[in-house]
């Protein structure tokens, strides 16, 4: 039976000397949770884990579009669509969208993550000409006035051609390259990191009750398939980035399930990456009906997140969230480097 090794993670400035490192990060741990579908988890000494399953945990992860992965980084959401459930409409035009990019760029976010079509529950698809249009004179725009990275956040493999000759340096697919069977190549032809996201069904149906036998190991189970098919295909995986996917076809007790023991997915031996940015199961748990309320909640996720040694966030509010970070970096650490 398949076991999987999650790091309980620690921050605390006293360090047993036995105590290995997470990713090459700022957590360390010297025990793991061992999780076998149907039965109950042990705790185990880190020097309990299969010397291939510690090595991929504790190695060091390379730098994507130049971003050291030994610190977490701040990824600003952009939306130029009239629909998305936070900001739809808002950035639609090019001066709008430059100028909040810059107020992100300004406010700490080492990615731009421009999307032109919105994946909410319920979301209907959007012509690939359509997508386009909206997506690549902002990318071009962004590119030419910021030396940041911008990742496009599209499912769609003539969307994401297009961003990148607009100047866009990472595919973001929600789908986790099952939805358009070419984008996969295009990451491949342009040499470009990528990140593979879990989805349970489409936009549009994907709230319908959702289902899982184990959702931490399904969603574990998927991006290691995932992970493996795109090595395959000749993306190394020192340039993939995986996320869980909270709130695409999960409930919310599914969300808390992956939140709880994300340092799971270290396991896969990618950054990861964790959105979950004003969601609706935030505004549930904080009472917050309107999705600009849910800032303070959304900054909590993104600390545990970060606690459990989460490499990049993605966010709407870079400026609270990288605050809120710093601060408890210097806290978790005892020392301020003026940074």
């Amino acid at each position: 039976m398949k076991i999987y090794y999650r790091p309980i993670v620690q921050t605390d400035v006293a360090r047993p000397a036995n105590a290995k490192t997470l990713a090459g990060g700022w957590c360390w741990f010297t025990e793991v949770e061992a999780l076998m579908r149907g039965q109950g988890a042990q705790v185990l000494p880190a020097d309990a884990v299969p010397s291939d399953v510690l090595a991929r945990l504790c190695a060091p992860r390379s730098s994507i579009c130049d971003l050291d992965m030994s610190m977490p980084h701040f990824m600003g959401i952009l939306n130029v669509t009239p629909d998305s459930f936070s900001d739809g409409g808002r950035f639609e035009e090019a001066e709008a969208s430059l100028k909040q990019a810059r107020s992100m760029v300004e406010a700490g976010a080492g990615m731009i993550d421009v999307g032109g079509e919105s994946t909410r529950p319920g979301a209907k698809l959007v012509p690939v000409s359509d997508e386009i249009a909206r997506t690549n004179p902002v990318i071009n725009a962004i590119a030419n006035k910021f030396s940041v990275p911008i990742s496009i956040d599209t499912r769609k493999a003539e969307v994401a051609r297009a961003a990148v000759a607009a100047g866009a340096s990472l595919i973001n697919d929600v789908s986790g390259f099952t939805y358009d069977p070419e984008l996969a190549q295009v990451a491949v032809e342009v040499g470009l990191p990528v990140c593979v996201m879990h989805a349970q069904g489409d936009p549009a149906t994907m709230q319908q009750k959702p289902t899982y036998d184990d959702v931490l190991l399904d969603v574990y189970d998927f991006l290691e398939t995932q992970v493996e098919r795109l090595a395959n295909l000749g993306i190394a995986r020192d340039k993939v980035v995986i996320d869980p996917g909270i709130g695409f076809g999960k409930s919310l007790a599914h969300n808390l399930a992956l939140l709880a023991r994300l340092s799971l997915f270290h396991g896969l031996g990618c950054p990861v990456l964790i959105g979950v940015s004003r969601k609706k199961f935030i505004g549930t748990i904080g009472k917050a009906s309107l999705a600009q309320d849910r800032v303070p909640g959304s900054v909590a996720v993104a600390l545990e997140a970060v606690a459990q040694g989460a490499q990049i966030v993605r966010v709407h509010d870079v400026a609270e969230t990288r605050q809120a970070v710093n601060v408890w970096q210097a806290m978790t650490t005892g020392d301020y480097n003026g940074a």
